[in-house]
This record gives structure tokens, C-alpha cells and sequence, in this order.
């Protein structure tokens, strides 16, 4: 696998984490539109470098929001110790963990089906289009509700949509990021739940994936390609919080809907016809 590939898949994962794109539906696409082949063919060291990638991006999610992390944990451990909630950061601290539940489930049970089943480029193509729909028109509904407003059924709505994003092309990011301003979220503070509730899901899963991969060893020249696609998606995946929460306290959500049409019915013409 060459460095320049590990790049530009880290990139790709970092920027389509935490933007609302779809990093699982990008990370198919790329290498099949243009026959990278590296990773496909062998598909346990296509896991471990998806499990890298992840890494990269909790990494950035925890550095950006390290304050906070720190918070909420310190957070916990006091509710530990006098077993009741009675704080702000208390409550977020474990809405953002109940948030992980759904998904987490939904991963356990359904993963070798969504690896085996919905990974299908048309698939993702017409995931891509369909939830930008969804985003648009969800978008339109307004609301101006802080992110300390997190309640348990928000939480709980919220981290459903997080599971509904197990199928590629549907994007972590823009249905949590939907059903927050579904819940009356602004848009900043939507984006802020979603990159928040992203560090328990992302590390809950990383923990899975990995000791399933864990003892097979990354082949010598493999090493180097891996390290630069985890810099690469921790650095792209920083840089996408902080511009996306900045841009969202302006503007809409509309160019990123453009975007998922634009792309999803490129994908669709060129996998339907043979292209590719």
C-alpha cells in the first residue's frame, strides 16, 4: 500500500467523520472508483486500517473537545461516588453514553451483515441521496435549543439515528445531526451533540474491531501507510469540527445536501452503467 493511498483515505475519513457525507460510504467509493486494490484484496488488513482510521478521528474528537471529555469524566466519577445526578455535565455525561447504546446493539448484532449486504456502491449512492433529502427538509424545521439542553429522549432518538448510520452512505454525522434539529437543536449545537456522542461510539467500536484483528500482525510494509493514514485522518477530522461548528453558526446545511446529490447520482450513473 503506498503512502500517498493511506493519505488520502485518512483525509477522506477524517473530513466525511464529522462532516455530514458518509465516511463508511467514501471509504468504499474511493478505492473502487479508482481500483485500489490494496486493501480490498485483503480483507483483514482492510479492517485494521479501518480501525486505524477510526483512531485517528477519536483522536481528534477527544483533542478538540479534551476540555469537555475531561469534564464529563470527572463528571461520572462523582456520580459514581454519590450515586445521583444532580449537574449539567453529570447528565451529559451519561446521555452521551446511553446515546452509544443503539448503535452499539445494532453493531454487535448486525455487523458481518452490513460488511456482507450494504456495501453496494448504487446502495450508497442512493443512501446518499435519500438522506440528504431527509436533512433538507428536517433543516427547514428550525429550532434554537442549546446542546446543555440534552435530555434522556434526545439521547435516546438521537443515538437511534447514530445506529441507522451502521448502512453506508447514510453518515453518522448528518442523521444525528437530522434528528438533532428534528429535537429543536440549533445547528451548531446539533453539530455539537453529534461530534460528542462520535467519542463513545467510535471508541466502543474501535475496541471491537480491534481484538477481532488483534494478533495478526500489519505486514512490515504496511506499517508506515497506516501511521500516515492515522495522522492524516486525526488532522483532517480536527480541522473538520472546528470549521463545520464554526460555519453552522451562520449558514444552513444546504451545500452539503448539494453535495450528497451530486455524488450519489455520479455513483449511481457510473456503477449502474458499467463504468466502473
Amino acid at each position: 500500500m503506498s503512502v500517498l493511498h493511506a493519505i488520502i483515505l485518512g483525509i477522506v475519513q477524517g473530513l466525511s467523520e464529522f462532516l455530514p457525507i458518509s465516511s463508511s460510504g467514501h471509504l468504499i467509493l474511493v478505492p473502487e472508483l479508482f481500483d485500489w486494490t490494496e486493501l480490498t484484496s485483503h480483507p483483514h488488513l482492510n479492517k485494521t486500517f479501518d480501525v486505524a482510521l477510526h483512531l485517528g478521528t477519536l483522536v481528534a474528537a477527544v483533542w478538540y473537545f479534551r476540555r469537555d471529555v475531561w469534564r464529563y469524566l470527572l463528571a461520572a466519577l462523582h456520580t459514581m461516588q454519590v450515586r445521583r445526578v444532580q449537574t449539567t455535565d453529570e447528565r451529559m455525561a451519561w446521555l452521551l453514553l446511553l446515546s452509544a447504546v443503539p448503535g452499539a446493539i445494532a453493531g454487535a448484532l448486525l455487523g458481518s451483515t452490513i460488511e456482507e449486504h450494504l456495501g453496494d456502491p448504487i446502495l450508497i449512492g442512493v443512501m446518499l441521496i435519500l438522506f440528504g433529502f431527509v436533512l433538507l427538509l428536517v433543516d427547514r424545521l428550525g429550532g434554537d435549543r442549546p446542546s446543555d439542553d440534552f435530555r434522556r429522549r434526545d439521547a435516546v432518538i438521537m443515538g437511534i439515528a447514530q445506529a441507522v448510520a451502521l448502512q453506508p452512505g447514510v453518515s453518522r454525522a448528518g442523521v444525528t445531526m437530522t434528528a438533532g434539529r428534528w429535537l429543536k437543536f440549533d445547528r451548531a449545537a446539533a453539530a455539537r451533540l453529534s461530534f460528542l456522542m462520535s467519542i463513545p461510539i467510535i471508541a466502543g467500536a474501535g475496541l471491537y474491531k480491534g481484538a477481532e484483528v488483534a494478533g495478526r500482525g500489519i505486514p512490515s510494509d504496511f506499517v508506515a501507510p497506516f501511521i500516515w493514514g492515522t495522522i492524516a485522518a486525526a488532522v483532517s477530522g480536527f480541522l473538520a469540527i472546528a470549521w463545520l461548528l464554526r460555519y453552522l453558526q451562520t449558514r444552513s446545511f444546504m451545500p452539503f445536501v448539494i453535495y450528497r446529490w451530486v455524488v450519489g447520482g455520479a455513483v449511481i450513473l457510473i456503477f449502474a452503467t458499467g463504468l466502473r
